[in-house]
């Protein structure tokens, strides 16, 4: 069943000024999915990739996006107007895909990322080979990589000269722990009052409004998000979550998106 949840238009009540619920010193967190990867756009899983690239369409997705972010078309006019930048700090992952889309917005808007190791994706980089062989996981990019593929990006400590990841598949259990962690370092950061960009990726962004809003991943929530969609989500000191928008792809055109849905 799909359900659509329509709103009224502005109200008497809604126009008084005194009336408005505001969040004034809240962190604004800015979460961005990478563009399509290889991986997104296979029909046959078994040609399936420990860390993909881009496609062709994927890189396309990321210039639009990144144009977006440097018109501040991801804020209100009014913010647009404040004499602040439109991000204060940019993270992303460590996995190509995002690294690839972060670079676009870097060169869009003059910044530099740095590189969050926990939020990367679900499972982190494996490979299932089948047979005796199994699951096995991958290292990712190394520093000296990194600074030649992606030299705006800043790797964190966490980045070795042998690369970052060390394990086999992630366990769902796990990487909801992994949201669970970020999501309490960032609502320590609340008062901070700053415009937090994550370039990062879908299931993870689901796994981290689930634990913003102290939802059980097993409760079957799933926020699904297009790529390069965006969801703004307000963090108030006082713990409260506020998701201001979900999935944006206005940014896209028809044909950039999967076309399983509508513009937005």
């Amino acid at each position: 069943m799909d359900l659509f949840l329509i709103r009224h238009g502005e109200s008497t009540n809604n126009a008084l000024i005194d009336n408005h619920i505001t969040f004034e010193d809240a962190m604004d967190l800015f979460l961005i999915r990478h563009g399509e990867s290889a991986n997104n756009a296979l029909t046959d899983i078994s040609q399936r990739v420990a860390d993909p690239e881009l496609t062709a369409k994927g890189r396309v997705q990321a210039e639009r996006v990144a144009a977006y972010l440097a018109e501040g078309l991801h804020l209100a006019p009014t913010e647009r107007a404040e004499d602040r930048p439109f991000f204060d700090q940019l993270y992303c992952s460590p996995m190509i895909r995002t690294l690839h889309t972060a670079q676009a917005i870097e060169q869009a808007m003059g910044y530099r990322s740095e590189i969050w190791v926990a939020i990367h994706e679900m499972g982190g980089i494996f490979l299932d080979h089948g047979g005796e062989r199994g699951t096995v996981g991958y290292p990712g990019l190394t520093r000296a990589e990194i600074a030649a593929r992606f030299p705006t990006s800043i790797p964190s400590a966490e980045v070795g000269e042998d690369g970052w990841w060390d394990a086999g598949k992630e366990t769902d259990q796990q990487a909801q722990r992994r949201a669970i962690g970020v999501a309490a370092d960032l609502r320590a950061r609340a008062e901070e009052k700053m415009r937090i960009g994550f370039v990062t990726h879908g299931g993870f962004m689901s796994l981290l409004l689930s634990a913003l809003g102290n939802q059980a991943r097993d409760n079957g929530s799933y926020y699904e998000h297009e790529n390069t969609a965006i969801t703004r989500v307000a963090l108030a000191p006082g713990g409260t979550t506020v998701i201001r928008y979900l999935n944006r792809t206005e940014h896209l055109p028809d044909e950039l998106q999967r076309l399983r849905y509508p513009s937005v």
